[in-house]
Order: C-alpha cells, then structure tokens, then sequence
C-alpha cells in the first residue's frame, strides 16, 4: 500500500450504488484465473476491521491497467504461478477511513505485527498514511505471487503491509530465496507496463495511466 500527497489540480469523482464507473472492470470476470484477497475487506490489516467502501471481495481496475495484468498473468501461468490481489481500486472514503485511524494514537492494535519499528504518530511524516493514494485513480494496485496448484504464497521477505525497511524492495536482510522471489514479481510487472514504488515490494502503478488527476470514491460492491 502506498499513500501520497500530490499538490496540484485533483478531481474526485463519485458513483451510484450498483453501477461500476465508466472506465473499470471487475478483475474477476477479465482475468478469471487471478487470486483475490482483498485485505481491507475484511479484519487482516493494520487496522484491523473491515474498511469502509470495500462492500464486496472483488478487486476493480481500469481497463487498461487490466489489460496489462492480464499479459503478467499469462506470463506466470506458464510456470505455474498466478497473482494474487491485496488491494486494487481504493475508494476516496477508505482513505479517509486510514487517516481518522492514524490519527487515533491510542488505537495500536496491531503495532507489533504491521509498524514495530514507527511510532504512530509519525505514520504521516514517514508517509505511509496521506491524504490522497494513488489507488483511487484505479490504476494502481498491491499483489504476490502464489503457486497455481497450492495457491501458497512466494516467500517475499516481510508481510504484506509491513510498515518499515524489511519491505523496501532492494533491503538485503533477506534469504537469497526471497530476493529471488522479490525480483520474479518486480521484473515481471515491470516488462508488462507497471512502474514499482522501491520501499513496497507489493505496490506497482500503470505506466501512463488514464486518470492520473482523478479520485475516485464509488464503492467497491
């Protein structure tokens, strides 16, 4: 998960109930073989509950952000492999939802497990929780790799969501295994169009992606 402060002209954009926005699909239906395990769907996140505007299990991209996927997909499957989807499209609203909680410094939960190393009240000076993420332009999204027949994860390193230098993509305190498995996942998203983000080895954004000012906040359903 990466968040970000821009300062320059955004647009935020909301959507009924029961239409998906103009521009996205369901990655369940584009790229039927993919894994899903949207995290802030449920309880097993640094928050720890569900998070608001994530209604359904079901990850959402722009079309072109989904076209290039689908190739990364296709790549892996011949070895095997398949992605695996922690979070894709964010709603603005679920943003909103980590800065309120970021900004409850008596609410450290789960510290221990997902920010050992950071002191809560410094989420916002070290950038992990801002304002704006680049996932509610659509075209951004955190993902793994897993084993297609054991659907067992690649070893990376860290947890997803970790908090902290062990998640850096190029930190050396790791096995020659889990480089290993770090650099399948950075080279193949990388051939394919997406562009990483270097202290998230799971964060991977569109090369040239359609909405680049835009914000969306319709729920995820």
């Amino acid at each position: 998960m990466r968040l970000i402060i821009f300062f320059l002209t955004v647009t935020f954009i909301n959507c009924s109930y029961g239409q998906l926005q103009e521009g996205f699909v369901y990655l369940d239906e584009f790229i039927p073989s993919i894994k899903t395990e949207l995290r802030y769907y449920g309880n097993n996140n640094f928050i720890g509950t569900p998070i608001e505007g994530y209604e359904r299990e079901r990850a959402i991209l722009s079309i072109q952000a989904a076209v290039a996927l689908k190739a990364v997909q296709s790549e892996l499957e011949k070895s095997d492999l398949s992605l695996k989807i922690y979070d894709s499209y964010r709603p603005q609203r679920a943003v909103n939802h980590f800065i309120k909680w970021a900004r409850n410094l008596n609410d450290t939960l789960n510290k221990s497990r997902y920010y050992p190393d950071v002191d809560k009240k410094n989420l916002f000076k070290e950038e992990y929780i801002a304002t704006r993420s680049g996932h509610s332009r659509g075209s951004t999204l955190d993902l793994t790799i897993v084993d297609m027949i054991t659907c067992e994860e690649l070893d990376m390193g860290s947890s997803y969501d970790f908090f902290g230098r062990e998640s850096w993509v190029a930190y050396k305190g790791i096995s020659t295994q889990q480089r290993a498995n770090r650099a399948l996942l950075q080279n193949v998203m990388l051939k394919h169009g997406f562009r990483n983000y270097p202290k998230e080895w799971w964060h991977f954004t569109l090369r040239n992606e359609p909405y680049p000012n835009t914000y969306f906040d319709f729920v995820i359903e």
